[in-house]
């Protein structure tokens, strides 16, 4: 028989893998505050406050700022599902397994798909990216920003323009990257933007924050549909575009949810809604820059304290998200053993990759509540006895050591 949840007792980890991360405690008590009704005036009220924050996290002034009640792969799966229609090209530039995966969203939407590829570990100039545009003509770019799997950041400022320039709505995943390394919504003239909670935003997985554009809501409601058991007859399309082929996933519905119409479409996750908010009230309260130089900071002291180990650094490191770095995998070490040690000896989790990568890296996260000094520290110290312990020669305490010489380099320059 199974014991009830107030004896269940999950071990004590500290995530420093590419995510989840270890939600910050104030998210986790805003979660357990009590639930409410879909119809209380509070709950609209709280919806309301939760689209304002997120406009800040996002940088835009855009009006359809919300939730999708799903991991970060639900907040995807809505917009491709609403701006593709059947046919439509899209052009998806792939530079790790997340790009992949947006290919895969966009032909079960019906779209036409075209990728362009880059090796892991590398990033598109935007004149690649151009260039494709004008060859394939897509109506849609779904690109990634941060791709954890190779811990590269796609430079995303001059394809805006680009895309403007061509007639083509631009959307970006910014699961990973979000609030760790700059994004700005309305200055790069991103149409559709997708996160998560469990990277930078210091939250738990479970809801996804979106932004739209102008030209993406236009989208969306041209092909707007009410279920008959809520419509009046009066507010449906006399000539709708083709519906959108998910229901849950209907962001023209979840925008008359959400929007003034309150027309009911799911009853919304209000735990999650809870600690969403807090997500970005945390963000808001701490400064978008503050939180994107603190990622910057502690992310490179991990790197900095790697390379003292004597690691070698996976990629581009010019194009290095601020909150995932990958060091290679010594030879003759047995990667996975490692991480294992790490986890049973020091409850410390870190993460290997995927696909062309698996087994040759291992991935080290530094985002959200984990984006401090004391985690990096305790990760490089676990990391430099489990290295040992595997047969490889280490100098004692250069990572901890070469961390901490850079924490005070930064402090004299004024950037800690």
């Amino acid at each position: 028989m199974s014991p009830p949840f107030d004896q269940i007792h999950p071990p004590q980890r500290l995530l420093m893998g590419p995510g989840p991360i270890n939600a910050d405690p104030r998210v986790l008590r805003a979660l357990s505050a009590p639930l409410i009704g879909q119809y209380d005036p509070a709950m609209t009220q709280y919806m309301h406050e939760t689209m304002q924050l997120y406009r800040e996290v996002f940088a835009t002034d855009n009006t359809a700022t919300l939730l999708i009640d799903g991991t970060s792969r639900a907040g995807i799966e809505a917009v491709l599902v609403s701006l593709i229609k059947p046919g439509e090209r899209v052009l998806v530039p792939i530079f790790g397994r997340f790009g992949h995966l947006l290919r895969e969203i966009a032909e079960r939407c019906g779209g036409e798909v075209h990728v362009i590829e880059c090796p892991w570990g590398e990033v598109f100039q935007p004149e690649q990216i151009e260039t494709a545009i004008r060859k394939v003509k897509p109506r849609l770019l779904a690109l990634v920003q941060g791709d954890t799997s190779t811990t590269m950041c796609q430079p995303l400022a001059e394809i805006g323009a680009i895309c403007r320039r061509e007639d083509v709505l631009f959307y970006t995943d910014a699961t990973a990257s979000l609030a760790g390394n700059s994004l700005k919504t309305d200055e790069w003239g991103l149409d559709a933007v997708t996160a998560g909670l469990q990277k930078c935003l210091a939250g738990p997985s479970g809801s996804s924050p979106l932004t739209l554009s102008s030209r993406a809501v236009e989208v969306v409601h041209g092909r707007r549909h009410v279920e008959a058991g809520i419509s009046s007859g009066r507010d449906r399309l006399t000539d709708p575009g083709a519906r959108i082929r998910s229901n849950y996933f209907d962001l023209s519905m979840i925008l008359d949810y959400w929007g003034e119409l309150r027309l009911n479409h799911h009853t919304e996750a209000t735990s999650m809604l809870y600690g969403a908010r807090e997500c970005a009230r945390l963000l808001n309260n701490e400064g978008m820059e503050n939180a994107i130089d603190r990622h910057a900071l502690h992310g490179q002291a991990m790197v900095e304290g790697l390379k003292g180990l004597g690691l070698e650094m996976f990629g581009d490191q010019a194009h290095r998200m601020h909150n995932v770095s990958a060091a290679v995998i010594p030879a003759g070490l047995e990667g996975e053993g490692l991480r294992r040690s790490m986890l049973e000896d020091f409850g410390i989790e870190i993460g290997t990759s995927f696909g062309p990568l698996h087994g040759k890296v291992w991935r080290f996260g530094v985002m959200g509540y984990n984006a401090r000094r004391d985690t990096v520290l305790t990760t490089l110290a676990a990391l430099e006895q489990t290295l040992r312990r595997g047969g490889i020669s280490v100098v004692g305490g250069s990572g901890v050591g070469t961390a901490l010489d850079f924490y005070s380099d930064q402090a004299l320059r004024g950037h800690a």
